[in-house]
Protein backbone atom coordinates (compact mmCIF):
# COMPACT_ATOMS: atom_id res chain seq x y z
CA UNK A 1 0.00 0.00 0.00
CA UNK A 2 2.54 2.28 0.66
CA UNK A 3 3.99 2.20 -2.74
CA UNK A 4 1.01 3.02 -3.85
CA UNK A 5 1.02 6.89 -2.11
CA UNK A 6 1.65 9.85 -4.82
CA UNK A 7 1.46 13.14 -4.42
CA UNK A 8 -1.54 14.60 -6.48
CA UNK A 9 -1.02 17.04 -9.03
CA UNK A 10 -3.57 20.15 -8.85
CA UNK A 11 -4.12 19.95 -12.57
CA UNK A 12 -4.67 16.26 -12.06
CA UNK A 13 -6.93 16.79 -9.65
CA UNK A 14 -9.36 19.36 -11.48
CA UNK A 15 -8.69 17.87 -14.78
CA UNK A 16 -10.59 15.00 -12.92
CA UNK A 17 -12.90 17.04 -11.43
CA UNK A 18 -13.51 19.67 -13.91
CA UNK A 19 -17.26 20.03 -12.90
CA UNK A 20 -15.82 21.96 -9.75
CA UNK A 21 -14.87 24.94 -12.04
CA UNK A 22 -17.57 25.20 -14.32
CA UNK A 23 -16.80 22.49 -16.77
CA UNK A 24 -19.80 19.93 -15.90
CA UNK A 25 -21.41 20.14 -19.24
CA UNK A 26 -21.01 21.13 -23.04
CA UNK A 27 -22.96 24.24 -22.66
CA UNK A 28 -21.84 25.37 -19.71
CA UNK A 29 -18.41 24.87 -20.33
CA UNK A 30 -18.75 27.42 -23.52
CA UNK A 31 -19.71 29.87 -21.40
CA UNK A 32 -17.23 29.81 -18.64
CA UNK A 33 -14.23 29.54 -21.26
CA UNK A 34 -15.47 32.69 -22.28
CA UNK A 35 -16.34 34.34 -18.96
CA UNK A 36 -12.79 34.00 -17.71
CA UNK A 37 -11.04 34.87 -20.90
CA UNK A 38 -13.12 38.19 -20.82
CA UNK A 39 -13.10 38.78 -16.82
CA UNK A 40 -9.89 38.66 -17.66
CA UNK A 41 -9.19 41.45 -20.23
CA UNK A 42 -11.60 43.93 -18.29
CA UNK A 43 -9.30 43.08 -15.23
CA UNK A 44 -6.42 43.96 -17.61
CA UNK A 45 -7.60 46.70 -19.28
CA UNK A 46 -8.64 48.91 -16.07
CA UNK A 47 -5.51 48.16 -14.20
CA UNK A 48 -3.78 50.09 -17.02
CA UNK A 49 -6.29 52.87 -17.45
CA UNK A 50 -7.45 51.65 -21.11
CA UNK A 51 -11.07 51.78 -21.94
CA UNK A 52 -11.37 48.13 -22.71
CA UNK A 53 -12.66 46.89 -26.45
CA UNK A 54 -12.83 43.19 -26.52
CA UNK A 55 -13.75 41.01 -28.99
CA UNK A 56 -15.42 37.43 -28.72
CA UNK A 57 -15.85 35.16 -31.76
CA UNK A 58 -17.20 31.69 -31.65
CA UNK A 59 -16.78 29.32 -34.73
CA UNK A 60 -18.39 26.33 -35.20
CA UNK A 61 -15.79 23.35 -36.15
CA UNK A 62 -17.75 20.44 -35.82
CA UNK A 63 -21.20 18.91 -34.44
CA UNK A 64 -19.85 19.11 -31.02
CA UNK A 65 -16.55 21.32 -31.36
CA UNK A 66 -15.99 24.41 -31.31
CA UNK A 67 -13.24 27.33 -31.69
CA UNK A 68 -13.51 30.41 -29.19
CA UNK A 69 -11.33 33.83 -29.03
CA UNK A 70 -11.04 36.41 -27.19
CA UNK A 71 -9.36 39.33 -28.17
CA UNK A 72 -8.85 42.96 -26.12
CA UNK A 73 -7.06 45.56 -26.35
CA UNK A 74 -5.52 45.79 -22.86
CA UNK A 75 -1.78 46.32 -21.66
CA UNK A 76 -0.43 42.77 -23.13
CA UNK A 77 1.68 40.25 -21.33
CA UNK A 78 5.15 39.81 -21.10
CA UNK A 79 7.09 36.65 -22.77
CA UNK A 80 8.34 35.28 -19.87
CA UNK A 81 4.57 35.33 -18.14
CA UNK A 82 2.60 33.66 -21.08
CA UNK A 83 3.69 30.09 -20.15
CA UNK A 84 2.77 30.38 -16.34
CA UNK A 85 -0.19 32.54 -16.78
CA UNK A 86 -2.48 30.31 -19.89
CA UNK A 87 -0.23 26.72 -18.56
CA UNK A 88 -0.31 26.91 -14.75
CA UNK A 89 -3.37 26.45 -12.63
CA UNK A 90 -3.06 28.66 -9.60
CA UNK A 91 -0.89 30.99 -10.49
CA UNK A 92 -1.91 34.66 -10.68
CA UNK A 93 -0.92 38.31 -8.49
CA UNK A 94 -4.66 38.68 -7.23
CA UNK A 95 -5.24 35.74 -4.39
CA UNK A 96 -2.97 37.49 -1.70
CA UNK A 97 -4.17 41.15 -2.98
CA UNK A 98 -6.53 42.94 -0.55
CA UNK A 99 -8.25 45.20 -3.24
CA UNK A 100 -11.91 44.43 -5.96
CA UNK A 101 -10.89 42.25 -8.64
CA UNK A 102 -12.57 39.93 -10.84
CA UNK A 103 -10.00 37.33 -10.84
CA UNK A 104 -9.23 36.03 -7.47
CA UNK A 105 -8.06 32.15 -7.38
CA UNK A 106 -5.51 32.09 -10.56
CA UNK A 107 -7.19 29.34 -11.75
CA UNK A 108 -9.77 30.15 -14.67
CA UNK A 109 -8.29 31.10 -18.11
CA UNK A 110 -5.55 28.03 -17.33
CA UNK A 111 -8.57 25.54 -16.31
CA UNK A 112 -10.06 26.24 -19.77
CA UNK A 113 -6.91 25.63 -21.58
CA UNK A 114 -7.01 22.23 -19.22
CA UNK A 115 -10.67 21.62 -20.23
CA UNK A 116 -9.64 22.25 -24.50
CA UNK A 117 -6.54 19.58 -24.22
CA UNK A 118 -8.81 17.25 -22.42
CA UNK A 119 -11.76 17.57 -24.73
CA UNK A 120 -9.71 18.11 -27.96
CA UNK A 121 -6.57 17.44 -27.41
CA UNK A 122 -4.80 20.70 -28.67
CA UNK A 123 -4.17 23.14 -25.35
CA UNK A 124 -4.46 27.31 -25.98
CA UNK A 125 -2.66 29.12 -28.50
CA UNK A 126 -1.88 33.12 -27.29
CA UNK A 127 -1.01 36.36 -29.19
CA UNK A 128 0.65 38.67 -27.31
CA UNK A 129 2.12 42.15 -28.03
CA UNK A 130 3.25 45.17 -24.61
CA UNK A 131 3.25 48.46 -26.46
CA UNK A 132 6.90 48.64 -26.94
CA UNK A 133 7.85 44.94 -27.26
CA UNK A 134 6.86 42.15 -30.20
CA UNK A 135 4.21 40.49 -30.42
CA UNK A 136 4.28 36.45 -28.90
CA UNK A 137 2.77 33.79 -30.13
CA UNK A 138 2.53 30.48 -28.47
CA UNK A 139 1.16 27.15 -28.59
CA UNK A 140 1.31 24.85 -25.28
CA UNK A 141 0.35 21.82 -23.37
CA UNK A 142 -0.46 21.44 -19.94
CA UNK A 143 1.99 19.03 -18.16
CA UNK A 144 -0.68 17.49 -15.85
CA UNK A 145 2.00 15.57 -13.30
CA UNK A 146 3.91 18.64 -12.92
CA UNK A 147 1.42 21.48 -13.60
CA UNK A 148 3.13 23.55 -16.08
CA UNK A 149 3.59 24.55 -19.86
CA UNK A 150 5.03 22.71 -22.43
CA UNK A 151 5.73 25.21 -25.19
CA UNK A 152 5.58 23.59 -28.91
CA UNK A 153 5.24 26.97 -30.61
CA UNK A 154 6.82 29.97 -29.72
CA UNK A 155 7.48 32.50 -32.09
CA UNK A 156 8.41 36.29 -32.57
CA UNK A 157 6.64 38.81 -35.05
CA UNK A 158 7.17 42.58 -35.73
CA UNK A 159 3.63 43.69 -36.55
CA UNK A 160 0.50 43.01 -35.56
CA UNK A 161 -2.98 43.92 -35.89
CA UNK A 162 -3.21 46.17 -32.94
CA UNK A 163 -0.45 48.50 -31.32
CA UNK A 164 -0.73 46.06 -27.98
CA UNK A 165 -2.80 43.93 -26.36
CA UNK A 166 -3.96 40.03 -25.98
CA UNK A 167 -5.77 37.10 -27.79
CA UNK A 168 -6.69 34.13 -26.63
CA UNK A 169 -8.44 31.12 -28.74
CA UNK A 170 -8.87 27.47 -27.56
CA UNK A 171 -10.85 24.45 -29.49
CA UNK A 172 -12.89 22.86 -27.06
CA UNK A 173 -15.97 20.49 -26.70
CA UNK A 174 -19.06 22.46 -26.64
CA UNK A 175 -22.65 23.37 -27.08
CA UNK A 176 -23.59 26.70 -28.49
CA UNK A 177 -27.51 27.69 -27.62
CA UNK A 178 -29.47 30.75 -26.80
CA UNK A 179 -31.87 31.94 -24.38
CA UNK A 180 -31.12 32.31 -20.72
CA UNK A 181 -27.93 31.26 -19.00
CA UNK A 182 -26.28 31.60 -22.15
CA UNK A 183 -23.53 32.79 -24.20
CA UNK A 184 -25.59 36.06 -25.44
CA UNK A 185 -27.16 36.44 -22.00
CA UNK A 186 -23.86 36.57 -20.09
CA UNK A 187 -22.57 39.33 -22.91
CA UNK A 188 -25.36 41.23 -22.57
CA UNK A 189 -25.45 41.38 -18.65
CA UNK A 190 -21.40 42.32 -19.17
CA UNK A 191 -22.36 44.94 -20.94
CA UNK A 192 -24.79 46.10 -18.49
CA UNK A 193 -22.81 46.23 -15.47
CA UNK A 194 -19.79 47.07 -17.69
CA UNK A 195 -21.28 50.36 -19.30
CA UNK A 196 -17.52 51.66 -20.18
CA UNK A 197 -16.47 48.63 -22.29
CA UNK A 198 -17.04 47.97 -26.25
CA UNK A 199 -18.12 44.06 -26.62
CA UNK A 200 -18.25 43.10 -30.35
CA UNK A 201 -19.77 39.52 -30.18
CA UNK A 202 -19.97 36.99 -33.34
CA UNK A 203 -21.58 33.73 -32.89
CA UNK A 204 -22.88 30.76 -35.14
CA UNK A 205 -25.72 31.71 -37.08
CA UNK A 206 -25.38 35.33 -36.94
CA UNK A 207 -24.76 36.97 -40.49
CA UNK A 208 -23.27 39.85 -38.32
CA UNK A 209 -21.16 40.38 -35.22
CA UNK A 210 -23.05 42.05 -32.55
CA UNK A 211 -21.85 45.21 -31.01
CA UNK A 212 -22.39 46.79 -27.84
CA UNK A 213 -21.46 50.29 -27.25
CA UNK A 214 -20.40 51.63 -24.23
CA UNK A 215 -22.43 54.26 -22.29
CA UNK A 216 -19.44 55.93 -20.73
CA UNK A 217 -15.71 57.15 -21.75
CA UNK A 218 -14.07 56.81 -18.53
CA UNK A 219 -11.86 54.05 -16.93
CA UNK A 220 -13.64 52.90 -13.60
CA UNK A 221 -11.56 54.10 -10.58
CA UNK A 222 -8.70 51.55 -9.86
CA UNK A 223 -8.86 50.21 -6.38
CA UNK A 224 -6.41 50.64 -3.96
CA UNK A 225 -4.76 47.91 -1.74
CA UNK A 226 -4.99 47.70 1.72
CA UNK A 227 -3.67 45.22 4.50
CA UNK A 228 -5.70 42.55 6.45
CA UNK A 229 -8.02 43.94 9.15
CA UNK A 230 -7.83 42.44 12.56
CA UNK A 231 -11.11 40.86 12.70
CA UNK A 232 -10.58 38.92 9.14
CA UNK A 233 -7.64 36.95 10.63
CA UNK A 234 -8.09 33.74 12.09
CA UNK A 235 -5.32 32.17 14.73
CA UNK A 236 -3.34 30.43 12.58
CA UNK A 237 -3.03 33.35 10.05
CA UNK A 238 -2.34 35.22 13.01
CA UNK A 239 0.64 32.61 13.93
CA UNK A 240 2.30 32.27 10.36
CA UNK A 241 2.09 35.94 10.35
CA UNK A 242 4.04 36.08 13.44
CA UNK A 243 6.82 34.13 12.24
CA UNK A 244 7.45 35.88 9.12
CA UNK A 245 6.91 39.50 9.90
CA UNK A 246 10.10 41.70 9.73
CA UNK A 247 8.74 43.62 12.24
CA UNK A 248 11.25 43.45 15.14
CA UNK A 249 8.61 44.54 18.18
CA UNK A 250 5.01 42.84 18.75
CA UNK A 251 3.56 46.54 19.03
CA UNK A 252 4.88 47.74 15.76
CA UNK A 253 4.15 44.25 14.38
CA UNK A 254 0.81 44.93 14.90
CA UNK A 255 1.05 48.67 13.27
CA UNK A 256 2.60 47.35 10.46
CA UNK A 257 0.97 44.38 9.49
CA UNK A 258 -2.90 45.53 9.76
CA UNK A 259 -4.88 48.61 8.87
CA UNK A 260 -6.79 50.42 11.28
CA UNK A 261 -4.25 49.57 14.23
CA UNK A 262 -2.77 52.59 16.04
CA UNK A 263 -0.08 52.91 18.85
CA UNK A 264 -3.03 53.48 21.38
CA UNK A 265 -5.31 50.23 19.74
CA UNK A 266 -1.90 48.19 19.18
CA UNK A 267 -1.19 49.21 23.45
CA UNK A 268 -4.46 48.28 24.35
CA UNK A 269 -4.33 44.49 22.98
CA UNK A 270 -1.18 43.69 23.79
CA UNK A 271 -2.14 45.14 27.72
CA UNK A 272 -5.31 42.56 26.92
CA UNK A 273 -3.51 39.77 26.21
CA UNK A 274 -0.43 39.96 29.70
CA UNK A 275 2.29 40.49 26.51
CA UNK A 276 4.84 42.99 26.27
CA UNK A 277 5.19 45.90 23.61
CA UNK A 278 8.88 44.41 23.20
CA UNK A 279 8.03 41.00 22.60
CA UNK A 280 9.68 39.39 19.95
CA UNK A 281 6.92 38.39 17.30
CA UNK A 282 8.61 35.13 15.96
CA UNK A 283 9.51 33.81 19.90
CA UNK A 284 5.82 34.47 20.86
CA UNK A 285 4.11 30.23 21.53
CA UNK A 286 0.86 29.03 20.58
CA UNK A 287 -0.58 29.96 23.97
CA UNK A 288 0.14 33.91 23.80
CA UNK A 289 -0.69 34.08 20.42
CA UNK A 290 -4.06 32.88 21.32
CA UNK A 291 -4.39 34.93 23.82
CA UNK A 292 -3.69 37.81 21.37
CA UNK A 293 -6.20 36.46 18.95
CA UNK A 294 -8.53 36.84 21.91
CA UNK A 295 -7.86 40.07 22.98
CA UNK A 296 -7.96 41.57 19.23
CA UNK A 297 -11.67 39.87 18.69
CA UNK A 298 -12.78 42.15 22.11
CA UNK A 299 -11.49 45.00 21.00
CA UNK A 300 -12.82 48.22 19.59
CA UNK A 301 -11.34 48.43 15.83
CA UNK A 302 -12.63 51.08 12.90
CA UNK A 303 -13.70 49.56 10.03
CA UNK A 304 -11.86 48.91 7.32
CA UNK A 305 -10.85 51.59 4.22
CA UNK A 306 -13.24 51.42 1.53
CA UNK A 307 -10.39 52.76 -1.37
CA UNK A 308 -9.74 48.86 -1.92
CA UNK A 309 -13.97 49.00 -3.97
CA UNK A 310 -14.61 50.37 -6.80
CA UNK A 311 -18.62 50.43 -7.50
CA UNK A 312 -20.17 50.78 -10.45
CA UNK A 313 -21.84 53.94 -9.43
CA UNK A 314 -25.81 54.92 -9.64
CA UNK A 315 -25.22 56.92 -12.43
CA UNK A 316 -23.34 53.97 -14.38
CA UNK A 317 -26.11 51.55 -13.04
CA UNK A 318 -28.85 53.26 -14.29
CA UNK A 319 -27.07 53.91 -18.06
CA UNK A 320 -26.17 49.97 -18.22
CA UNK A 321 -29.80 48.95 -17.39
CA UNK A 322 -31.47 51.77 -19.65
CA UNK A 323 -29.13 50.51 -22.48
CA UNK A 324 -30.34 46.84 -22.46
CA UNK A 325 -33.90 47.21 -20.90
CA UNK A 326 -36.46 49.00 -22.62
CA UNK A 327 -38.71 49.95 -19.23
CA UNK A 328 -40.75 53.14 -18.05
CA UNK A 329 -39.01 53.36 -14.69
CA UNK A 330 -35.18 52.85 -13.22
CA UNK A 331 -34.37 53.37 -9.41
CA UNK A 332 -30.79 52.69 -8.15
CA UNK A 333 -29.64 52.20 -4.43
CA UNK A 334 -26.35 52.29 -3.58
CA UNK A 335 -25.41 51.18 0.58
CA UNK A 336 -22.84 52.14 2.47
CA UNK A 337 -19.73 50.43 2.97
CA UNK A 338 -19.96 47.48 5.11
CA UNK A 339 -17.51 44.43 6.41
CA UNK A 340 -17.83 40.68 7.28
CA UNK A 341 -14.97 38.94 8.38
CA UNK A 342 -12.93 41.77 8.19
CA UNK A 343 -13.23 42.20 4.64
CA UNK A 344 -15.13 45.35 2.75
CA UNK A 345 -17.73 45.22 0.82
CA UNK A 346 -20.70 47.33 -0.76
CA UNK A 347 -23.76 46.28 -2.21
CA UNK A 348 -25.27 48.14 -5.32
CA UNK A 349 -29.19 47.53 -6.66
CA UNK A 350 -30.89 49.04 -9.46
CA UNK A 351 -34.66 47.85 -10.45
CA UNK A 352 -36.35 48.44 -14.15
CA UNK A 353 -39.97 48.02 -13.92
CA UNK A 354 -42.40 48.17 -17.07
CA UNK A 355 -43.55 46.13 -20.00
CA UNK A 356 -41.91 46.71 -23.33
CA UNK A 357 -44.06 48.04 -25.84
CA UNK A 358 -48.47 48.44 -25.06
CA UNK A 359 -49.89 51.65 -24.26
CA UNK A 360 -48.57 54.21 -22.28
CA UNK A 361 -50.00 57.56 -20.36
CA UNK A 362 -48.78 61.27 -20.65
CA UNK A 363 -50.09 63.94 -19.49
CA UNK A 364 -49.61 67.14 -21.84
CA UNK A 365 -49.03 70.40 -21.09
CA UNK A 366 -52.53 71.64 -20.44
CA UNK A 367 -52.95 68.92 -17.85
CA UNK A 368 -54.99 66.81 -19.82
CA UNK A 369 -53.88 62.78 -19.84
CA UNK A 370 -53.14 60.90 -23.13
CA UNK A 371 -52.44 57.62 -24.33
CA UNK A 372 -49.64 56.73 -26.82
CA UNK A 373 -48.61 54.25 -28.11
CA UNK A 374 -45.23 53.12 -26.60
CA UNK A 375 -42.65 51.95 -29.11
CA UNK A 376 -40.69 48.90 -28.88
CA UNK A 377 -37.06 48.66 -29.12
CA UNK A 378 -35.40 45.52 -30.82
CA UNK A 379 -33.92 42.83 -28.29
CA UNK A 380 -34.90 43.64 -24.92
CA UNK A 381 -37.08 40.27 -24.24
CA UNK A 382 -34.15 38.45 -22.58
CA UNK A 383 -33.65 41.53 -19.71
CA UNK A 384 -37.25 42.50 -19.26
CA UNK A 385 -39.61 39.76 -19.01
CA UNK A 386 -44.09 39.95 -18.91
CA UNK A 387 -45.94 41.21 -15.99
CA UNK A 388 -47.10 37.28 -15.73
CA UNK A 389 -43.57 36.12 -15.36
CA UNK A 390 -41.43 36.41 -11.74
CA UNK A 391 -38.75 38.90 -11.98
CA UNK A 392 -35.57 38.54 -13.76
CA UNK A 393 -32.77 38.75 -11.24
CA UNK A 394 -29.63 40.11 -12.48
CA UNK A 395 -26.58 39.37 -10.33
CA UNK A 396 -23.24 40.18 -10.31
CA UNK A 397 -19.98 40.27 -8.11
CA UNK A 398 -17.42 42.78 -9.02
CA UNK A 399 -19.23 43.52 -12.25
CA UNK A 400 -19.15 39.57 -13.04
CA UNK A 401 -22.50 38.35 -13.86
CA UNK A 402 -23.43 35.12 -11.82
CA UNK A 403 -25.53 32.95 -13.60
CA UNK A 404 -26.19 29.33 -12.54
CA UNK A 405 -27.15 28.49 -9.09
CA UNK A 406 -29.70 31.23 -8.20
CA UNK A 407 -31.59 29.17 -6.08
CA UNK A 408 -28.79 28.82 -3.31
CA UNK A 409 -27.46 32.36 -3.80
CA UNK A 410 -27.80 35.06 -1.34
CA UNK A 411 -29.05 37.36 -3.43
CA UNK A 412 -32.15 35.40 -4.56
CA UNK A 413 -32.41 34.73 -0.81
CA UNK A 414 -32.65 38.53 0.08
CA UNK A 415 -35.01 38.95 -2.70
CA UNK A 416 -37.55 36.22 -1.67
CA UNK A 417 -37.59 37.81 1.73
CA UNK A 418 -38.37 41.31 0.97
CA UNK A 419 -42.03 41.66 1.02
CA UNK A 420 -42.65 43.53 -2.48
CA UNK A 421 -46.70 43.41 -2.19
CA UNK A 422 -46.02 46.65 -0.14
CA UNK A 423 -44.14 47.79 -3.06
CA UNK A 424 -47.12 47.08 -5.76
CA UNK A 425 -45.85 43.64 -7.07
CA UNK A 426 -47.87 40.48 -6.70
CA UNK A 427 -45.79 37.96 -4.23
CA UNK A 428 -46.84 34.98 -2.80
CA UNK A 429 -44.80 33.43 0.30
CA UNK A 430 -41.17 32.80 0.06
CA UNK A 431 -40.64 33.59 -3.40
CA UNK A 432 -40.03 35.93 -6.14
CA UNK A 433 -42.52 38.52 -6.79
CA UNK A 434 -44.57 38.45 -10.28
CA UNK A 435 -43.85 41.48 -12.64
CA UNK A 436 -42.38 42.73 -15.37
CA UNK A 437 -39.61 43.52 -13.69
CA UNK A 438 -36.20 43.55 -13.59
CA UNK A 439 -33.65 43.13 -10.74
CA UNK A 440 -29.94 44.24 -10.75
CA UNK A 441 -27.58 42.92 -7.53
CA UNK A 442 -24.00 43.81 -7.59
CA UNK A 443 -21.48 43.35 -4.73
CA UNK A 444 -18.54 44.59 -4.73
CA UNK A 445 -15.74 43.32 -2.35
CA UNK A 446 -12.02 42.23 -2.00
CA UNK A 447 -12.82 38.85 -1.27
CA UNK A 448 -16.40 37.70 -2.63
CA UNK A 449 -17.43 34.72 -0.69
CA UNK A 450 -18.65 32.22 -3.48
CA UNK A 451 -20.48 29.10 -2.79
CA UNK A 452 -18.14 27.30 -4.46
CA UNK A 453 -14.95 27.30 -7.28
CA UNK A 454 -17.42 27.90 -10.28
CA UNK A 455 -17.41 30.98 -8.47
CA UNK A 456 -21.65 31.00 -9.44
CA UNK A 457 -23.77 31.99 -6.41
CA UNK A 458 -23.13 33.98 -2.99
CA UNK A 459 -22.60 32.66 0.39
CA UNK A 460 -25.39 33.67 2.63
CA UNK A 461 -23.41 35.63 5.33
CA UNK A 462 -25.89 37.09 7.64
CA UNK A 463 -24.29 40.62 7.11
CA UNK A 464 -24.20 40.87 3.18
CA UNK A 465 -28.12 39.95 3.15
CA UNK A 466 -29.11 42.92 5.74
CA UNK A 467 -26.99 44.99 3.02
CA UNK A 468 -29.07 43.34 0.24
CA UNK A 469 -32.52 43.66 2.02
CA UNK A 470 -31.89 47.26 2.82
CA UNK A 471 -31.05 48.76 -0.50
CA UNK A 472 -34.07 46.29 -2.06
CA UNK A 473 -36.22 48.08 0.41
CA UNK A 474 -34.91 51.70 -0.78
CA UNK A 475 -35.30 50.82 -4.56
CA UNK A 476 -38.92 49.33 -4.08
CA UNK A 477 -40.24 52.35 -1.77
CA UNK A 478 -39.17 54.73 -4.93
CA UNK A 479 -40.91 51.85 -7.30
CA UNK A 480 -44.24 51.69 -5.19
CA UNK A 481 -43.92 55.75 -5.29
CA UNK A 482 -44.24 55.33 -9.24
CA UNK A 483 -46.72 52.36 -9.31
CA UNK A 484 -49.08 54.45 -7.29
CA UNK A 485 -48.59 57.05 -9.50
CA UNK A 486 -48.96 55.13 -12.94
CA UNK A 487 -52.29 53.96 -11.13
CA UNK A 488 -53.67 57.25 -10.14
CA UNK A 489 -53.01 58.63 -13.53
CA UNK A 490 -54.80 55.86 -14.83
CA UNK A 491 -58.06 56.55 -13.15
CA UNK A 492 -57.76 59.92 -13.87
CA UNK A 493 -57.98 58.79 -17.26
CA UNK A 494 -60.75 56.58 -17.23
CA UNK A 495 -62.95 59.10 -15.63
CA UNK A 496 -62.35 61.43 -18.31
CA UNK A 497 -63.14 59.27 -20.88
CA UNK A 498 -66.36 59.17 -19.29
CA UNK A 499 -66.86 62.59 -19.71
CA UNK A 500 -65.63 61.72 -23.74
CA UNK A 501 -68.18 59.15 -24.21
CA UNK A 502 -70.98 60.57 -22.38
CA UNK A 503 -70.80 63.89 -22.75
CA UNK A 504 -72.31 64.28 -26.78
CA UNK A 505 -75.34 61.81 -25.24
CA UNK A 506 -76.28 64.67 -22.68
CA UNK A 507 -75.65 67.34 -25.13
CA UNK A 508 -78.56 65.69 -27.51
CA UNK A 509 -80.49 65.11 -24.57
CA UNK A 510 -80.51 68.99 -24.26
CA UNK A 511 -80.96 70.03 -27.55
CA UNK A 512 -84.22 67.48 -27.34
CA UNK A 513 -85.66 69.18 -23.94
CA UNK A 514 -84.68 73.00 -24.56
CA UNK A 515 -84.88 73.14 -28.39
CA UNK A 516 -81.66 74.06 -29.20
CA UNK A 517 -79.60 74.45 -32.38
CA UNK A 518 -76.46 72.23 -33.44
CA UNK A 519 -74.49 75.54 -32.74
CA UNK A 520 -75.94 75.98 -29.20
CA UNK A 521 -76.02 72.22 -28.29
CA UNK A 522 -71.49 72.46 -29.37
CA UNK A 523 -71.32 75.04 -26.88
CA UNK A 524 -73.25 73.60 -24.26
CA UNK A 525 -71.39 70.39 -24.69
CA UNK A 526 -67.99 72.45 -25.02
CA UNK A 527 -68.90 74.66 -22.00
CA UNK A 528 -69.69 71.36 -19.57
CA UNK A 529 -66.89 69.60 -20.36
CA UNK A 530 -64.13 72.53 -19.75
CA UNK A 531 -66.56 72.09 -16.09
CA UNK A 532 -66.15 68.82 -15.41
CA UNK A 533 -62.55 69.09 -16.70
CA UNK A 534 -61.92 71.91 -13.82
CA UNK A 535 -63.89 70.47 -11.01
CA UNK A 536 -61.65 67.14 -11.91
CA UNK A 537 -58.52 68.89 -11.73
CA UNK A 538 -59.73 70.41 -7.93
Amino acid sequence: MADTQREISVSEFFAKNRHLLGFDNPRKALLTTIKEAVDNSLDACEEAGILPEILVEIDQLEEDRFRVAIEDNGPGIVKAQIPNIFGKLLYGSKFHSRRQSRGQQGIGISAAGLYGQMTCGKGPRIWSKTERGKMHQFEMQMDLTKNKALITKDEEHKDWHRKQGTRFEIDIEATYQRGLRSVDDYIKQTAVSNPHALIRFRAPGMTEEHIYERAVTEVPDLAEEIKPHPYGVELGELMKMLRNTNSRWLSSFLQEEFCRVGPKVAKDIIKAANLGERSYPSRIAREEANNLYRAIQKSKISAPPTTCLSPIGEERITEGLMKECDADFYAVSTRPPSVYRGNPFQIEVGIAWGKPGGDQLEVDEKGRIEKKKKKRTTDTEDLLGNADDTVRILRFANRVPLLFQQAGCGFTKAVMQTSWKNYGLSQSKSSLPIGSAVIFIHMASVWVPFTSEAKEAIAQYPEILKEVKLALQEVGRKLGVHIRRGKKVSSEFQKRSYIEKYLPHVGIGLQEILGLSMEDREEVVEALRDTMETTRKI
